[in-house]
């Protein structure tokens, strides 16, 4: 972020309340659209350590402007950083011949940013506690004393996530501030002033319940955020500060901010889509991160379910704060709702550039009439509101709303659908989108895993396939399906992963009460087993889990350390994918026939776990376990996951339309590829082609290896992280131009895939159901959760079907939406063309429009046709060709050309056709504008333009019918309401319906060749 700093400069301050004052108030509206000239103009370039005023631009070229703060602080303070940082974090200044300690700081987006003198910057207040060490954490447990208390919240600030609520006061202001209103406003004085009284009425009616229905719906909105965000909780959340000492409770409850030992549950953790167990943080002095210790770190909105450790009886865990407010996971996920980034679309891009086109015109409209009016010896009244009227009519204020109205319309549809949006901006973007990425567990696959069965390492390889791991002997790899899991017990239920409770379900192992302080979890057989083997169940045929160390996506395993009753040894089991498990086994205890079988199942669609064990002696560390090497090879796990019967349908539905699909998982790749054969994403009859990617090292450069696809036991024994590690690889070769499957992807590798392709112009969509998913639906330029959980905040759009079927109603939903959004903003471009056209050719007259006749142009059959418009639902079918986006198109541009000249040539033809005929009787050269009313010209040029309404709206909407019934017989009452002169000749009329239809066929027939 770049930023620049200014201070305030007296004398330009009092000139710029003068100019306000002379303006009347013009000048702070314009300061108010505009910040950065407001800073500008009452402020001079300093270096920021002066600064008074920070002028920022964020990556996306937009600025802001906020005001330095400044808080003093205690002296005592200075001993948080250290004598030696003083200077960073303070500034001294003599008040009052005292010497005080200053605190430079600004706010932005939530976040605080102090001043670092050393680094001549301002910096996030996080940055502070960037080097603390594991060591250092635990040294925090004794908790903070009152005074280190008070400096730490003055320096960090209160803890809180904050969803800024405005007053409706507030909200009004803002609002009429809007340019849009500002414009409504002048249009409407202007008006009043030309008489226009019923019209202005109208138009200031309208102004007043827009606003209000928009007030109403802002602070709706803004109060349901807040709700949402706010939580119970167990202590004062804001009185939470950094290094602040906590004692979890062992009951289940919600609490923010917190790192130590607990069970959580995924409804409310981002990062995590399962219960996890969260262990405790060891004492090293490796610095302390929250993505490297993840398994050890709470993140705010953990809904803590269970937590043990050294409280009081053995119950609770000491947590130690380590960030706050929206510092932490959950702060930055609202800030992200709260402040999302701009939509890049070129539809909303050029709609301003072609604000300024109508500008453009409404200028040259502007002289022509000035000289017209001028010729005719008009006052000079008459000429400034005259010329002013025209910008009126170019430039219409309904312009801008002609943009939403199609995502309004689309966002009730898909509500009623089960599909809830967010940013309704991003339904017009579903319309561009090329190519979509799928998550596979849980999106195109069921959620669930089913045990096959377990293949045990016996003397001469693998055994038979054993469906029932119940089944199996007393022995080393029962014991470690039993014991090799993070569940826990919580009121007699377990909770944990779904595939560990699948597992232990499979052995018919129990998990009963803890059996003592230090062990985490005790394992017991069913009675029946013990008793059909002659035995009473006892505690003497239980295995107690002493240590467990989570799964890494990293290490891809997990470990645990089990005990049992007799002066047995200590067990160390380990389990995770196949291909690591194997490497930290000793060789000759993997059969030969590994890497077939794996290939085999892996093929079939299979998901398959590896388990090994070892014996430790009683001098080990058991804080090395999870390093340990030269294990025992046990076996293998096979599990079954299903393909949601869904998923193949939406596949071939988005691949007849065209649109490229993309698996992106952390599975094996050939589970991948079984999954993407079953769902449609890889033809039966294509080619595989594996890719291994090798990062670089001192030693080499990165490399790719192709292997055919019966051949891809290489590529499947390593993680293919094309995009991190090969990443400049990969942009400037056609790989990933043409790569379907992503396999053993991190979360952050999905979120760099997704940019990645942005960056080769593809308007990417992504669909995942887990929290993990989390970074990529929110980079990708549509996201859509599968998940209620932190996933759902995360992204545009939440579905509450649990299939990917919202895939192909969501595209189909954008295109209608752009295509309504796009029709409506040129149909109400061309209406203003079509009533410039009049005002122009009457003025030439003499003459004008009558008030009554613009209102019932623009507020009936105008705002009829334009509702009528918007309320075509999408088509049934996804077709390849994508509906344009783009307003500045030559094809746009030449098409409102063709029809302003159609418009142009039609409006003089049923002129010169009124003036040729015999009864024409000439209007009162001696009057001007509406006093001029009732005239042929004007009736003439009404009828036609009325009937260039209809056919506008029916051409660019290529087929919306409209009954031209009004210029024929409109009746005595309505033609005297509208002040329109009553012509007889029916042969006349029908002249001009013809007129009306010609012009329909030849718009029509220009729009639909094109």
């Amino acid at each position: 972020m770049d930023v620049q700093g200014y201070r305030w400069v007296c004398w330009k301050v009092w000139f710029c309340r003068l100019a306000a004052v002379l303006t009347l108030g013009l000048l702070l509206i314009l300061f108010h659209w505009r910040p950065r000239l407001a800073v500008l103009a009452r402020c001079s370039s300093c270096p920021l350590a002066l600064a008074d005023v920070l002028l920022l631009r964020d990556g996306f070229g937009q600025q802001y402007v906020v005001q330095v703060l400044t808080e003093e602080v205690a002296d005592n303070s200075m001993e948080l950083l250290g004598d030696q940082e003083d200077s960073e974090w303070r500034d001294t200044v003599q008040l009052h011949k005292e010497e005080k300690m200053l605190l430079r700081y600004y706010l932005f987006e939530g976040l605080r940013y102090v001043w670092l003198a050393r680094k001549g910057a301002f910096c996030r207040v996080s940055v502070l506690n960037e080097d603390w060490t594991c060591s250092d954490l635990h040294s925090f447990q004794n908790g903070l004393s009152p005074l280190e208390q008070s400096s730490r919240r003055h320096i960090y600030g209160p803890n809180l996530i904050d969803v800024p609520v405005k007053s409706y006061m507030r909200l009004l202001v803002e609002e009429v501030l809007n340019p849009f209103y500002v414009f409504q406003v002048f249009s409407i004085t202007l008006w009043m002033v030309d008489k226009y009284y019923y019209y202005a009425s109208c138009i200031f009616l309208i102004s007043v319940l827009s606003i209000s229905i928009s007030l109403y719906e802002i602070h709706k909105v803004s109060l349901k955020n807040k709700s949402v965000i706010d939580a119970v909780l167990t202590v004062s959340s804001e009185n939470l500060m950094f290094n602040c000492t906590l004692f979890t409770p062992q009951q289940s409850t919600t609490l923010r901010n917190m790192a130590h030992v607990a069970t959580c549950s995924p409804s409310l953790c981002p990062g995590e889509s399962v219960p996890v167990l969260k262990t405790p943080l060891p004492a090293s002095e490796g610095r302390y991160s929250s993505d490297s210790e993840r398994r050890h770190t709470l993140f705010c909105g953990t809904q803590l379910i269970q937590a043990k450790g050294r409280g009081t009886g053995g119950t609770g865990a000491i947590a130690v704060v380590t960030s706050t407010g929206f510092f932490t996971a959950k702060g930055d996920l609202i800030s992200s709702i709260l402040y999302p980034q701009p939509i890049n679309f070129r539809f909303y891009r050029d709609a301003a550039k072609f604000l300024l086109f109508l500008g453009f015109v409404a200028l040259i409209g502007t002289i022509y009439s000035f000289i017209v009016l001028r010729r005719s010896n008009a006052t000079v009244l008459e000429l400034v509101i005259r010329t002013l009227d025209i910008v009126t009519i170019v430039v219409p204020p309904a312009l801008p709303a002609a943009i939403t109205t199609g995502t309004i319309y689309a966002q009730r549809r898909l509500k009623r659908q089960g599909v809830f949006c967010i940013s309704p901006p991003r339904i017009n973007v579903c319309g561009k989108i090329s190519l979509f990425c799928f998550d596979k567990t849980g999106t195109l696959t069921e959620e669930g895993l089913d045990v096959w069965g377990v293949m045990e390492v016996g003397p001469t390889g693998f055994s038979e396939l054993v469906s029932e791991p119940r089944l199996l002997p007393r022995g080393p790899m029962l014991y470690g399906l039993a014991c090799c899991h993070t569940v826990a017990l919580l009121g007699g239920q377990p909770l944990g992963d779904p595939l560990e409770l699948k597992m232990i379900e499979s052995t018919g192992w129990l998990d009963s009460a803890f059996g003592g302080y230090r062990v985490l979890a005790v394992m017991r057989p069913p009675a029946q087993q013990l008793q059909a083997e002659g035995t009473v169940s006892c505690p003497g045929e239980a295995m107690a889990i002493i240590r467990r160390f989570p799964f890494s996506s990293a290490l891809q395993r997990m470990s645990v350390v089990t005990v049992a009753p007799g002066g047995h040894p200590a067990l160390a089991f380990i389990k995770g994918s196949p291909e690591m498990v194997a490497s930290l086994c000793l060789k000759e205890t993997v059969p030969a026939q590994f890497s077939s079988i794996l290939r085999t199942f892996a093929s079939d669609g299979f998901r398959v776990l590896a388990l090994g064990h070892k014996t430790l002696d009683g001098k080990m560390d058991l804080k090395t376990v999870e390093r340990l090497r030269d294990m025992q090879f046990l076996g293998l796990l096979v599990m079954k996951n299903l393909v949601k019967p869904e998923s193949a349908g939406v596949i071939n539905t988005l691949r007849l339309a065209q649109l490229r699909t993309v698996m992106v998982t952390g599975d094996n790749i050939l589970t991948a590829v079984n999954v993407a054969k079953s769902c449609g994403m890889v033809g039966s009859d294509d080619r595989v082609i594996f890719v291994h990617a090798t990062p670089h090292t001192a030693q080499s450069m990165p490399t790719l290896r192709f292997h055919l696809g019966e051949g891809g036991a290489t590529a499947a024994a390593g993680s293919v992280e094309v995009i991190t590690q090969v990443g400049p690889l990969i942009r400037h070769s056609p790989l990933i131009l043409s790569t379907g499957l992503y396999a053993r992807m991190a979360p952050d590798q999905k979120t760099q895939l997704v940019k990645e392709l942005q960056k080769l112009n593809y308007r990417v969509g992504m669909c995942g159901d887990g929290a993990n998913d989390c970074g990529a639906l929110r980079a990708a330029d549509v996201g859509v959760s599968l998940s209620e959980a932190e996933a759902s905040v995360a992204s545009p759009f939440t579905s509450k079907s649990d299939n990917i079927s919202c895939v192909p109603l969501l595209i189909r939903e954008g295109r209608c939406s752009l295509v309504t959004s796009f029709s409506l903003f040129r149909y109400m471009a061309l209406y203003s063309l079509i009533q410039f056209c009049s005002v122009l050719i009457l003025y030439t007259m003499k003459t004008n429009l009558g008030d009554l006749q613009f209102l019932f142009f623009d507020m009936f059959l105008v705002t009829l046709l334009a509702i009528l418009m918007g309320t075509g639902g999408p088509s049934e079918e996804l077709y390849p060709r994508r509906p344009p986006a783009s307003l500045l198109a030559l094809p746009v541009l030449g098409s409102l050309l063709i029809h302003t000249s159609m418009i142009v040539l039609g409006q003089l033809a049923a002129l010169f056709v009124t003036i040729s005929q015999d009864w024409y009787i000439p209007l009162n050269s001696t009057k001007s504008g509406a006093e001029n009313l009732p005239n042929m010209e004007d009736t003439c040029v009404f009828a036609l333009s009325g009937f260039q309404y209809i056919i506008m709206a029916i051409v660019v909407t290529k087929g919306y019918p409209h009954k031209n019934w009004l210029v024929l017989y409109p009746g005595p009452v309505i033609g005297k309401l509208l002040q329109l002169y009553n012509i007889s000749d029916m042969n006349f009329k029908m002249l001009l319906v013809a007129l009306a239809a010609l012009n329909l066929l030849v718009c029509f027939l220009f729009e639909v060749c094109i």
